[in-house]
């Protein structure tokens, strides 16, 4: 059984969302107990998105100028309300998404039909689904398993579809998924099968930022420049180079070395740069333009995303689904992010970025920018934590308040999944969206991405 049908939690869960009400609502509407960066749209600094960025939403989203600046703070509002009513909600919860060209409508779908009233109190549509995120996690779970012994080439792309409600199996011959589906051992009621003739592929000869080459040969892209305490470096995608690989930059000077890379499995590795190399908190857009990163904040399913590449530019799409698992003829790869974007061989292991906050770095994917595709990108956060880096954001440089510090288990740097708790100031909280801590996201001041337990 995937969901186990919990009726007495009703009243408790209207009364939690309730309890959050007015918090969310001061949030949004910016009121005098709450400054500007407690809002989400403050937090993610919607205002700050650059020209560049919105212009590459507008041709590709097919908006104008209005439309793309309401959408990046809608999407802002739509992570918050989603966050909170998925700690409210536990186990009943089965994922949200976004959907409008200016991502003006937020579903919340859960397991059980008493919980609608209070998803539509924080301004949410609701949908009563039949199994919850977490049991269609475990599913997709042992499929990830499976891949590991089976062969997957036919059966290339596996994903938790929340808007359905499925786990949805890509497939070439759906001969091939079904054979996935029994060495998996998954009760074939939750699994969509959808045929595709698409071989995703990793996008070799690429870009991010700027231009690097690897070994004076391959050419790849700068994800996001980060920090390892006092060492500069970049997150760019693992299929780029292995561990003790040199690198050099777009201008052919020597750059540094790879010191970390997983592929397949996941598509992450950090390179560390000389001291001719300065990490800095941006990417770079059209014309040479600087687009500025302030944080790591995931953005929903439906939710718009760019991507910055050295072979066709800037371009934009939406977030299809997370958590994605998706098999390359070098092997599978797991908890990608799939997407809408248009990317070609030279883009790869570039910047996804979704206002100004980080999204990941050019996996793969089919297509061309001409007839459009599919890709995929490797979470940023994931590989923050896994290599223990700190992304560079225009915030770095500000000097913190010269306050004593309150103690407590939250600490910048550390990166926070929904659900994770913490203490600050005495008081505890519970994550509600994945980012990246940072100083002045400290929990009391944030509360689009902590609410307090």
């Amino acid at each position: 059984m995937l969901h186990r049908h919990l009726p007495r939690r009703t009243r408790a869960v209207g009364a939690a969302v309730a309890a959050t009400a007015a918090l969310l609502v001061a949030g949004l509407s910016g009121s005098a107990s709450a400054g500007p960066a407690a809002t989400p749209t403050g937090t993610l600094r919607t205002d700050a998105a650059p020209p560049a960025l919105l212009d590459a939403m507008e041709r590709d989203l097919g908006l104008d100028r209005a439309q793309a600046e309401r959408r990046l703070v809608n999407e802002a509002e739509a992570g918050a309300t989603a966050g909170r009513l998925r700690a409210a909600l536990g186990a009943d919860f089965a994922g949200a998404w976004v959907r409008g060209a200016e991502s003006g409508t937020l579903t919340v779908a859960t397991t059980d039909a008493g919980d609608v009233p209070a998803i539509e109190a924080q301004g949410a549509r609701a949908t009563v689904v039949r199994h919850s995120l977490a049991g269609l996690d475990a599913v997709k779970s042992r499929l990830d398993r499976a891949a590991q012994r089976h062969d997957t080439t036919d059966t290339p792309v596996w994903y938790v579809d929340v808007r359905t409600n499925t786990v949805t199996v890509r497939s070439v011959r759906p001969a091939a998924a079904r054979a996935l589906l029994a060495a998996a051992g998954v009760d074939r009621s939750l699994i969509r099968i959808e045929k595709s003739a698409d071989r995703p592929r990793p996008l070799y000869d690429l870009r991010g930022g700027e231009a690097y080459y690897i070994n004076n040969s391959g050419r790849c892209s700068i994800g996001f420049p980060v920090t390892k305490g006092t060492q500069q470096g970049y997150a760019t995608a693992g299929h780029c180079g292995r561990a003790g690989n040199s690198t050099s930059g777009h201008n052919r000077v020597a750059q540094g070395t790879f010191q970390g890379s997983v592929f397949p499995g996941r598509d992450m590795a950090w390179v560390a740069t000389n001291s001719q190399w300065t990490a800095t908190p941006w990417v770079k857009g059209p014309g040479g333009q600087n687009v500025q990163v302030t944080g790591s904040v995931q953005a929903p399913v439906g939710a718009s995303v760019c991507r910055s590449g050295s072979t066709t530019g800037w371009h934009c799409g939406t977030v299809q689904v997370l958590n994605t698992s998706v098999t390359y003829p070098e092997g599978t790869i797991s908890g990608v992010t799939q997407t809408t974007v248009c990317a070609e061989p030279g883009d790869s292991g570039g910047s996804y970025i979704s206002g100004s906050q980080a999204q990941g770095v050019t996996s793969g994917g089919s297509g061309n920018c001409s007839s459009g595709g599919t890709t995929f990108f490797q979470p940023i956060n994931p590989l923050l934590q896994n290599y223990g880096l700190t992304l560079r954001t225009t915030g770095d440089d500000e000097e913190p308040p010269g306050e004593e510090e309150p103690g407590g288990t939250w600490s910048a740097g550390t990166v926070y999944q929904p659900g994770d708790t913490v203490t600050y100031g005495g008081a505890s909280y519970r994550c509600l969206q994945g980012h990246q801590a940072q100083t002045g996201w400290e929990p009391p001041n944030v509360p689009a991405l902590w609410q307090r337990v």
